[in-house]
C-alpha cells in the first residue's frame, strides 16, 4: 500500500469496508458495519536539554461488527490483506453465531445516517523533521528553566504531531471518512526551595501546527506556574468556596456528561438517573453541543456509527434537556439516537450574559480555595459523591495568598451543580468540553 496517510488513502480503505461488508452478507449477516483506520505520529521529549525519547509510530486497523438478526458479533485486525479481511469477517460470523440474542442490538436507523458530509478543516500535516521537534521541545525546555534558578529539574518538553484517516460503512448503504491531525507541545518543570520541591506544566494542542502556542511562551509559562507553587501549605479542614480553574472545570462537568450519557442511564448507574427536564444546575449556566466547529478538536461530520452530527442545546437556563445517547443506549431507553456514538461534540459551557472576569471571581468568592490540580478518582458515579485530593492557592479578601497542597475537597455532585455561583470567560478551547472557570459553593475542604 502507498506510505501517505491522506484523503488520498479513503478510496483505497471504502474498499476495504465494501469487500468486508459483502463478505459478510454472503455468510449470512442480515446487517454489517465495519470501520478502518491509518494513523502516523511522531512523539519527541527533550529532558535537561539531551533528547530522552524519540518515537515514530504507524498504526493500522480494522473493526468489523455483523448482526445475525439480533446476535452480535466483532472482531478486529491490523492486517489489512484481502485474505486478513476475509478471516476477520469470519470470526466476527462465528462469535455472532454463539452470542445471545439482544432485541435492541443492531445499526443505528438508516434515516439517522449522515448524507451531506461537512468539510470541518480538521486535516492539517506537519511534515516535521525529529531534528526541528527536538529543537523545538529543547527551547521550550530552556525558556521556562532560564525563569529562575530555583527550577532544577524537568520532567520535559515533549512535541508531537499525529495524522490519521478512518472510514466507515455499513450494510445500510452509508460509506465515508475524512483525514485528521492534532499537533502538540507541553512541557513540565520542578522547581526546589530548602527541603521543598515542587512541579506543574503547560501546554498547547491545536489541529494546525500554527495554531500551537509559541514554545517559549509554554515553557515560561510552566515556570511561572511551578514557581508559584513553592512554599505550598496545608489549611485547616473547613467549609468554603471552592474555585476550580478551566482545566480543572472540565473534569467537574465531565462527571456531568458521564452521568447523562445512555449507558449510565439504562444500566441505572448514574446520580443523575431519569433527570432530563430538571433543573440541574443554576438558570444561569448554558450547555450547546456544536460538532461542526472548524479545526476544534471534537469536532466531526458523523459520530461512530455513521450517524449526522447536530448543534444541540443540551442545557438550557440550567435545565437538562436530553441525554447523549449512541442507536443502542436510545434503543434500550425508548429514545432517539443524538449522535453522539464515541462521545461528545464540542460541548461549550458558559455562564450567558452573566459570566464573569477571572478577578471577578476571586473578588466573589472573598475567602476560599482555589483548585489547579485534582488527584484521585475519589467520585461515585451512582451517588454523586465527591472527594478528591487538591492542590491551588488560598484566597483572601478576593486575592490570592499563598500556595496550598496535600488537601481533599469533598461534596456531592447534585449539590455542587446546584450551588454554582459563576463561571468564568476565560474558555479553554483545548477539548472536548469548552469552560471557563467554575466557581462552587461552599464544599468540605480537608487539610490539618
Amino acid at each position: 500500500m502507498p506510505q501517505e496517510i491522506d484523503a488520498t488513502r479513503i478510496p483505497e480503505l471504502s474498499q476495504v469496508i465494501a469487500t468486508a461488508l459483502e463478505q459478510a452478507r454472503a455468510a449470512g449477516a442480515t446487517q454489517a458495519e465495519a470501520d478502518v483506520s491509518l494513523q502516523k505520529g511522531l512523539t519527541t521529549t527533550v529532558r535537561l536539554g539531551e533528547v530522552d525519547t524519540i518515537e515514530y509510530h504507524r498504526d493500522r486497523g480494522l473493526a468489523v461488527t455483523v448482526y445475525f438478526s439480533n446476535r452480535k458479533g466483532s472482531a478486529s485486525t491490523a492486517d489489512l490483506r484481502p485474505e486478513a479481511v476475509a478471516e476477520t469477517v469470519t470470526k466476527a460470523c462465528a462469535i455472532a453465531r454463539h452470542t445471545a440474542a439482544d432485541e435492541y442490538a443492531g445499526l443505528a436507523d438508516a434515516g439517522a445516517l449522515a448524507r451531506d458530509i461537512p468539510d470541518l478543516d480538521l486535516d492539517h500535516p506537519w511534515d516535521i523533521e525529529p531534528e526541528e521537534a527536538i529543537e523545538r521541545a529543547r527551547a521550550c525546555e530552556a525558556a521556562g528553566l532560564a525563569v529562575d534558578k530555583r527550577l532544577r529539574n524537568s520532567e520535559g518538553a515533549t512535541l508531537t504531531s499525529h495524522r490519521g484517516v478512518r472510514v466507515y460503512g455499513n450494510s445500510h448503504g452509508f460509506l465515508a471518512g475524512f483525514p485528521s491531525t492534532s499537533h502538540s507541545l507541553s512541557c513540565t518543570l520542578v522547581a526546589e526551595e530548602g527541603a521543598q520541591m515542587q512541579r506543574d506544566y503547560w501546554y498547547s494542542v491545536a489541529r494546525r501546527p500554527q495554531d500551537l502556542g509559541d514554545g517559549g511562551a509554554i515553557g515560561r509559562r510552566a515556570a511561572e506556574r511551578t514557581l508559584g507553587r513553592l512554599g505550598a501549605r496545608r489549611i485547616a479542614t473547613c467549609r468554603a468556596p471552592v474555585l476550580f480553574s478551566t482545566e480543572m472545570a472540565r473534569s467537574i462537568f465531565g462527571h456531568f456528561v458521564a452521568a447523562i450519557r445512555g449507558a449510565s442511564q439504562y444500566r441505572r448507574a448514574s446520580f443523575l438517573l431519569g433527570a432530563a427536564g430538571e433543573a440541574i444546575f443554576p438558570s444561569f449556566l448554558q450547555m450547546q453541543e456544536r460538532p461542526h466547529l472548524p479545526r476544534a478538536l471534537a469536532s466531526a461530520p458523523f459520530d461512530a456509527e455513521g450517524v449526522v452530527t447536530r448543534d444541540r442545546e443540551l442545557v438550557r437556563d440550567g435545565v437538562l434537556d436530553g441525554y447523549i445517547l449512541g442507536s443502542y443506549s436510545a434503543r434500550k431507553l425508548g429514545l432517539t439516537t443524538t449522535g453522539n456514538a464515541g462521545g461528545i461534540h464540542n460541548l461549550l459551557v458558559s455562564g450567558g450574559p452573566q459570566s464573569v472576569e477571572f478577578a471577578q471571581l476571586l473578588r466573589r468568592m472573598g475567602n476560599g480555595l482555589y483548585v489547579t490540580e485534582l488527584m484521585g478518582q475519589g467520585v461515585n458515579a451512582v451517588t454523586g459523591d465527591y472527594s478528591r485530593g487538591a492542590s491551588g492557592f488560598w484566597v483572601e479578601n478576593g486575592a490570592i495568598a499563598y500556595p496550598v497542597h496535600e488537601v481533599t475537597i469533598a461534596g456531592n455532585l447534585r449539590e455542587i451543580y446546584r450551588d454554582l455561583v459563576a463561571v468564568g470567560t476565560d474558555i479553554d478551547e483545548q477539548g472536548a468540553i469548552r469552560c471557563g472557570s467554575l466557581l462552587a459553593g461552599a464544599m468540605t475542604i480537608a487539610g490539618e
